[in-house]
């Protein structure tokens, strides 16, 4: 179970082509094209509002910055290993090079419950604003057909159609889902472009005074009135002030999830060893440059305490500008927004089952390809269980498990780096992550900060869902490895 596959055997195997590989057709503008559609999502239209109304104002932007400087660690250290093992399977296959076969069975389960229950999870909440957008021609769902059993209705219809629709996307050719997502793309980025240009112009320079709001607690500890714990304990930290600031990049820090998707697509990519450390790093860039003008301008729209319980932030600064037609198109934007996101998980949890079912350590059933060179089999299993959850269950409050799942990956990739730079320093690295072991210590206290403050709900959940991971090795996947078997057939020569 702590057999590693070498760097040597993980490159010969990228390197494949021809019929039961996954076919080359992702540029590197379609790497960050991917990128950006998983990044750009839900979050920056509701994460924004709630960040600034409740903890730091119109220095959200800050906040932003500082949630990407922590993604940028994690990133730097995904584009290094994208970059030397251009394999699909992202963060289960950098695994399996660097702590084991075990190890990567966790992580690799753990990325399949990340992808499935945001999928799951957005998809239910797409429901909701194609209904907003319906109702704009007059037309409406019911809301049996738009909530769950346990939410009061019969079935989230709309959730349902969309993960099928995407699945046979998938099912049809990653060139094809590539080009719908570039479309989605450019489309929500147009819109935030338009939103951020033509809203400038309405900004007033009372709403970012003062840039970072008081924080009552912070002024009595620099005058000595209370002590560092009394801040703690009287609730002061989060609410303005620096504190508010950080409080609001651990806030924003999940509107940034989504980039590690790019390195499921590894084997994909037409040059993975340029293309990803493209996707990857271009992508994190021209996010948080859309983040942080997009809440620049919303917080000069609108004083940040309007978006205090406000449920759509966006809308209420929209009303400042007098356009009213951007109500419609942002709607169409989240629309499309949600769309990629759904799409890109969807290709990323039927990526990592396919690697680890060509390593043996799940039936052969979820590596097989069809005449175009897709997992088909995967992505209709994945649509159908996804449509179960995005239909029936009340997924939203998992949403947590999500990012604890993303975190934890993030923090295996950091530690893996260092290791593999220890065992391995002469591994042709064409990208190499700058000031290691720095850097990735940095990504590391960054990650496990992020899953310390997240509810304890969260780890329960993850504990569970890998106590059924860790059966499931045991009883099929150490049995059937086919690291195992070749290690072992090497052993009786």
């Amino acid at each position: 179970m702590w057999y590693k596959k070498s760097i040597a055997k993980l490159v010969a195997e990228a390197e494949q082509s021809g019929e039961g590989t996954l076919k080359r057709t992702l540029s590197s503008t379609g790497l960050v094209a991917l990128g950006v559609g998983a990044i750009i999502g839900a979050g920056l239209f509701s994460l924004t509002g709630i960040a600034a109304g409740e903890n730091a104002g119109p220095a959200v932007m800050l906040s932003f910055i500082v949630a990407a400087v922590g993604c940028a660690f994690a990133g730097l250290c995904y584009a290094e290993f994208a970059s030397m093992i251009p394999v699909a399977g992202s963060a289960y296959t950098y695994s399996y090079a660097t702590m084991g076969e075990f190890m990567a069975w966790i992580i690799g389960w753990d990325l399949v419950l990340e992808y499935a229950l945001a999928a799951a999870t957005v998809a239910a909440s797409w429901s909701q604003y194609f209904n907003q957008l319906l109702a704009i021609f007059g037309w409406q769902l019911p809301p049996e057909l738009l909530y769950g059993p346990w939410e009061g209705g019969m079935v989230n219809l709309p959730a349902i159609i969309i993960v099928c629709l995407l699945s046979l996307l998938l099912m049809r050719g990653t060139q094809e889902s590539s080009f719908v997502n570039n479309i989605l793309v450019i489309l929500k980025v147009g819109v935030v472009l338009l939103f951020i240009a033509l809203g400038w112009q309405f900004i007033n320079p009372a709403n970012h005074t003062p840039f970072i709001p008081v924080n009552e607690g912070e002024e009595l500890l620099k005058q000595g009135k209370i002590g560092m714990f009394d801040f703690f304990k009287e609730g002061y930290f989060g609410h303005y002030g620096i504190s508010g600031v950080l409080r609001a990049a651990g806030v924003v820090f999940f509107a940034f999830i989504g980039f590690d998707a790019v390195s499921t697509a590894a084997q994909e990519a037409k040059n993975p060893k340029k293309g990803m450390p493209i996707g990857i790093i271009g992508s994190l860039i021209i996010c948080t440059i859309l983040y942080v003008l997009f809440s620049y301008v919303m917080t000069g729209l609108e004083h940040y305490s309007a978006f205090k319980g406000d449920a759509k932030p966006v809308a209420t600064a929209f009303a400042k500008t007098g356009y009213h037609f951007l109500n419609t198109a942002m709607i169409v934007t989240i629309i499309a927004g949600y769309t990629s996101v759904i799409l890109v998980m969807l290709l990323g949890q039927s990526r990592v089952f396919y690697t680890m079912s060509k390593d043996g350590l799940l039936p052969k059933i979820f590596s097989d390809l069809s005449k175009r060179q897709t997992p088909w089999k995967t992505n209709l299993i994945f649509m159908i269980f996804v449509s179960i959850f995005a239909g029936f269950v009340p997924v939203s409050d998992l949403g947590h498990m999500v990012s604890i799942g993303t975190l934890f990956a993030f923090t295996l990739v950091c530690i893996g780096v260092i290791v593999l730079r220890k065992k391995n320093p002469l591994a042709e690295r064409p990208f190499k992550t700058p000031l290691v072991p720095l850097i990735p210590i940095l990504g590391v206290l960054v990650c496990v900060l992020m899953m310390a403050s997240l509810p304890i709900e969260s780890w329960e959940r993850l504990a569970i869902w890998m106590a059924v991971g860790v059966i499931i090795y045991f009883a099929y996947g150490k049995k059937h490895s086919v690291l195992k078997k070749e290690i072992e057939a090497e052993k009786l020569k």
